[in-house]
């Protein structure tokens, strides 16, 4: 008793000489108030300070008249005071006594409509001194709720990022320091805490989170929905410092939350979206957190848990390696609440930003990781989910989704999925992304066992031999799946190679896959493979002749039909298959056939019935560019069959006089192809049957070629073809005399010494051979018409000079 008053007089001698300093309060000139302020803060908390004990009673003196300059018109005085005030409430025993005034006079300053308080400076120094009442002060600020809560609702949209920073702070101390109390006003903070928890600054948005987490613990729980959107938009932060605040406040809620049963399917997700974070460091918070969360939970529901903790089940045997299974509560959390969860995420998966989609596929994969066997109950919106984000032009969207595809391939029956897969595959009702059940089907097969899937490899077969499916656009697909088939088969699976030949056959780059089904199946070429399928796979294609187009990709199999097996066992397998075709279509037949006639010389009984049934009737004329079109491919055919040595000289004789006329009725063609065409037709066939040719035919042959020969190419080709023609004619005067071939060779002399003489020359020097008296005749008559006689005479000397020897 004797110490207090004691104290009470030492105060009292300090405030009296304090006295003339606070008066000085009251000047009109700023500088002695500024410098008045600075002299009681000297005297009492500066440098000097007295003992805690005299300044209780020295504060208690000086409280009001230095509450009073707080709004003093200068902000030096104002500063002063602030820090006077800050260094009493931090030195005092006994602070939560100046509460009465010191509340009200913050209230005024930062908790109106209007802040009053204009340096952004002094604001803060403000908030500090609050945060530091809230600190010493505690549960005694419980009657004050109505003045924080103005002062925080003002003071968390300041305009000055440190004052938002220490308002959030000054909130997570308060709803700690009265818990009972804070939740009848935590909902008016929302509203401010979501304003400011998109700044611009890291820092805030940090703060901002984390004020948000302890006013939604210390509330009613009824504001929950209103921010969970905005911090799972904080979930994309470019900051780590405010997505790890984000994860550790939804980790609490989960923890600590009232009614955090309520909202699980709510807050799960969050929590799980951050085990996929780019930041290790976030990643092992998540799953700190995630793994306290289900073991609290399985502790709580221990009862209900009792059987599948008495006996826990091993992982799958196809469990992805590396990854570490999920705890029992975890795994439970996820499948109890996997219902609600799935509609959200479909919706999310489908987003227009990028990074949404992204970010929920990427928690597809971690709830499924959990739900394992049980997802089998979704898997029809899995699978809708996974189309539409396999058309997703992000490619790490793409990723994600075939990685959860690989999943329901690991946890589903085969049976359960294909039942639904296949047939999305067959009807094709994606539109948009016709491809994208084909994408999903080979990732789900890569994850499916081996043993499992097996009984289902022909069902598959079948499904991928359908034309909607085999020839669509999208071959990669295609030829990625059965990449996949492949890995599943072995010797005893030749039942469903018959089908994987039918969707090999129309995908352009499956060469590799084609020697990866030869060596499943034990054979040592892949012409074996084809060979072994020919009479089904030629049956399968007459099936649908009838309905050939243009455009259709029967003729592109028929050609790999033929390039693969061995065109002599192939090529005229399918012979009805070309005879009923369409005619249009016969173009391309006989352009694809031409380089195979070269390669194989053993066509035997079908030459014949190939010439006459459907080689020779396509070479007579019919009107328009599309019969053109024909007559052009069938004398690309010819020349390649009368090349290649297909045809014997008996097979060509037996239609000599038909093919002839139609080859010299080729050479009036428009088009020049199909003359030239025809000219090495024509040379071809004389070479074959250069002996053999009867004379009728060799005289009908020059005659009928001359016109045309002459009309449409250059002189050094008239000139070649004629020697030919001559020659041709002197292997058959020993036989049948040069007067049977008179008109002929007349023609052709005629014709040559016409020309440029100093290319003809040396054809006629060789037609000498043949008939010298005609040729000197012939010369002779022409000698007096050319400009000059030297070549003429050249001629006439050989000719003497031949006959003389």
């Amino acid at each position: 008793m004797a110490a207090e008053e004691q104290d009470r007089a030492a105060a009292a001698d300090v405030l009296r000489s304090l006295a003339r300093h606070l008066n000085c309060l009251n000047e009109d000139n700023k500088s002695s108030r500024a410098r008045a302020l600075e002299r009681i803060r000297r005297e009492t908390v500066g440098d000097n300070a007295l003992p805690s004990s005299e300044l209780q009673e020295v504060f208690g003196g000086l409280l009001k008249p230095v509450l009073k300059c707080v709004s003093d018109p200068a902000e030096k005085c104002r500063e002063t005071a602030i820090q006077i005030i800050t260094d009493f409430i931090r030195a005092v025993p006994e602070p939560e006594q100046a509460l009465p005034y010191l509340m009200p006079c913050l209230a005024q300053r930062l908790g109106g409509k209007e802040i009053l308080e204009p340096a952004e400076e002094l604001r803060f120094s403000m908030l500090e001194l609050l945060c530091l009442v809230v600190e010493v002060c505690g549960r005694k600020l419980a009657p004050y709720l109505d003045d924080m809560i103005r002062i925080l609702q003002r003071t968390i949209t300041d305009p000055f990022p440190d004052a938002k920073r220490e308002s959030c702070k000054c909130t997570i101390q308060f709803a700690r320091c009265v818990p009972d109390h804070f939740h009848m006003q935590a909902e008016s903070l929302v509203k401010p805490l979501m304003q400011t928890l998109s700044h611009q600054h890291s820092r805030v948005r940090v703060a901002a989170t984390e004020a948000t987490g302890a006013v939604i613990q210390y509330s009613t729980g009824k504001n929950v929905d209103d921010v969970l959107s905005h911090l799972a938009q904080r979930l994309f932060d470019d900051s780590p410092q405010v997505r790890k605040a984000v994860t550790a406040v939804v980790g609490d809620w989960l923890l600590h939350l009232q009614d955090r049963y309520s909202y699980f399917h709510k807050l799960i997700p969050l929590l799980l979206s951050s085990l996929s974070d780019d930041i290790p460091e976030i990643r092992n918070l998540a799953v700190e957190l995630w793994g306290q969360i289900g073991a609290q939970w399985e502790k709580e529901n221990e009862d209900d848990l009792k059987d599948k903790m008495d006996f826990l089940l091993s992982a799958p045997s196809r469990y992805p390696p590396g990854v570490e299974r999920p705890p029992l509560g975890c795994r439970e959390l996820v499948v109890r609440n996997l219902s609600k969860l799935m509609p959200a995420l479909g919706r999310d998966a489908g987003d227009w930003l990028v990074q949404t989609r992204v970010k929920a596929l990427q928690l597809l994969r971690v709830l499924l990781l959990h739900a394992e066997d049980h997802c089998t109950q979704h898997l029809q919106p899995l699978l809708t989910t996974l189309y539409r984000a396999c058309a997703d032009p992000e490619p790490a969207a793409r990723t994600h989704c075939l990685e959860s595809a690989e999943l329901l391939g690991v946890f589903v029956n085969p049976e359960v999925y294909l039942s639904l897969l296949l047939a999305e595959v067959s009807s094709s009702s994606f539109s948009s992304c016709l491809w994208a059940p084909l994408m999903v089907l080979t990732a789900v097969l890569k994850g499916s066992s081996r043993e499992a899937l097996r009984p289902h490899l022909l069902q598959l077969g079948n499904t991928l031999a359908q034309p909607d499916v085999c020839q669509d656009s999208q071959q990669v697909r295609t030829h990625r799946l059965i990449q996949s088939l492949h890995y599943f088969c072995t010797k005893q699976c030749f039942h469903c190679s018959l089908p994987e030949k039918h969707t090999l056959l129309t995908c352009s780059i499956a060469e590799e896959c084609v020697r990866c089904l030869c060596t499943v199946l034990g054979l040592s070429d892949v012409s074996d493979l084809y060979r072994q399928h020919m009479a089904d796979l030629l049956h399968w294609l007459s099936d649908s002749q009838h309905c050939w187009t243009a455009h259709s990709v029967h003729k592109n199999l028929l050609n790999i039909i033929a390039l693969q097996s061995g065109v002599c066992y192939v090529i005229f397998r399918p012979f009805n298959v070309f005879y009923k075709s369409l005619h249009p279509l016969h173009s391309h037949l006989f352009f694809s056939l031409s380089p195979y006639f070269s390669l194989c010389r053993c066509f035997g009984e079908y030459v014949g019935v190939f010439l006459q049934e459907l080689l020779l009737p396509n070479l007579v004329w019919r009107a328009g560019r599309t019969s053109a079109a024909v007559r052009t491919s069938a004398l690309s055919c010819l020349l390649a069959l009368l090349q290649g040595g297909a045809i014997s000289k008996e097979q060509v004789l037996s239609v000599e006089q038909k093919l002839i006329a139609d080859l010299i009725s080729t050479l009036e063609e428009d088009s020049q192809l199909s003359r030239l065409l025809a000219s090495r037709s024509l040379h071809t066939l004389m070479t074959i049957t250069a002996h053999c040719l009867s004379p009728e035919a060799l005289n009908k042959i020059y005659p009928g070629t001359h016109t045309h020969i002459h009309i449409h190419h250059s002189t050094l080709i008239q000139h070649r073809y004629t020697l030919f023609i001559i020659t041709t004619l002197s292997s058959c005067s020993s036989s049948s005399g040069s007067n049977y071939f008179w008109e002929t060779l007349t023609l052709i002399f005629v014709a040559l010494l016409f020309n440029s003489l100093s290319l003809s020359t040396d054809v006629l020097k060789v037609g000498s051979m043949t008939d010298s008296a005609l040729l000197q005749q012939e010369v002779e008559a022409v000698r007096g018409k050319q400009r000059s006689a030297e070549y003429c005479d050249q001629l006439l000397e050989h000719i003497r000079s031949h006959i003389i020897n």
